[in-house]
């Protein structure tokens, strides 16, 4: 199985923490080639030959197509991409920079679509792979304190929609896995006090997306919804919870 399965080769992006490095790490133990993508590999702390990580700045779009296109010239025919790469930045729109506004969009939408747009066709050509985003639980309602971040993942969820139209007969299967609040990085934005309490963790997420690798063909998962069983955040604001 791990023979076979080492010539399938996973572009992860933000493989470097959280739900990416996750991915990444279960991928390898299950005995795929993962290509990871971040421009941070240095806290990866990935160690085996099958990872095979490439720095790529997402945040910088001017040059993010050049950068797309020489991993794209080097990479081995992909079986699927996972697109983790998440920022932004919790608060009402008032509250937030311009700067904020602009980043937080690049991060979690655009660059996320100039992946896509650089490996689409070859997975088209190939007739066959899959494309799994992960998005947020803030992709299905929008949150007061979330306007740019909701309007990001809205975003994304839309661009998964369309493209699983575009390829419904390519052989090519698009799915958005929804976590709630993940055991990661950004819940240090948060910009008030709170109680963190049943949290998903980023290895949860993973298996989500290796359900859909595994998948027999034929079978697409659409949307993957995550929610812990019991409430995750109890903002404080004058050390009344907010239920």
């Amino acid at each position: 199985m791990a023979d076979r399965l080492a010539n399938k080769v996973v572009l992860v992006t933000g493989a470097s923490a959280d739900v990416g490095r996750a991915c990444s790490l279960l991928l390898l133990e299950k005995g795929y080639t993962v290509v990871g993508t971040d421009p941070d590999f240095p806290r990866a702390g990935i160690d085996e030959r099958r990872f095979h990580p490439i720095a790529v700045n997402f945040s910088d779009l001017d040059s993010l197509p050049g950068a797309l296109i020489r991993v794209g010239r080097d990479l081995p025919e992909i079986e699927a991409m996972i697109l983790c790469a998440d920022a932004g930045h919790i608060g009402s729109l008032e509250q937030i920079s311009w700067n904020q506004v602009r980043s937080t969009i690049d991060s979690n939408f655009t660059s996320q679509a100039y992946v896509v747009k650089q490996f689409l066709p070859q997975l088209k050509q190939q007739g066959y792979g899959n494309i799994i985003f992960i998005g947020s639980e803030s992709t299905l309602n929008g949150d007061r304190r979330g306007a740019i971040y909701n309007a990001s993942k809205f975003a994304l969820r839309g661009l998964a929609q369309a493209l699983r139209e575009d390829c419904s007969d390519t052989g090519i299967r698009i799915t958005i896995i929804n976590p709630g609040l993940v055991r990661n990085g950004f819940i240090h934005n948060l910009d008030t006090r709170h109680d963190i309490g049943n949290i998903i963790e980023p290895g949860a997420v993973a298996e989500a997306a290796l359900e859909v690798l595994q998948a027999r063909p034929g079978t697409v998962f659409d949307e993957i919804n995550l929610s812990p069983s019991t409430q995750v955040v109890r903002v404080r604001k004058t050390g009344k919870p907010i239920e």
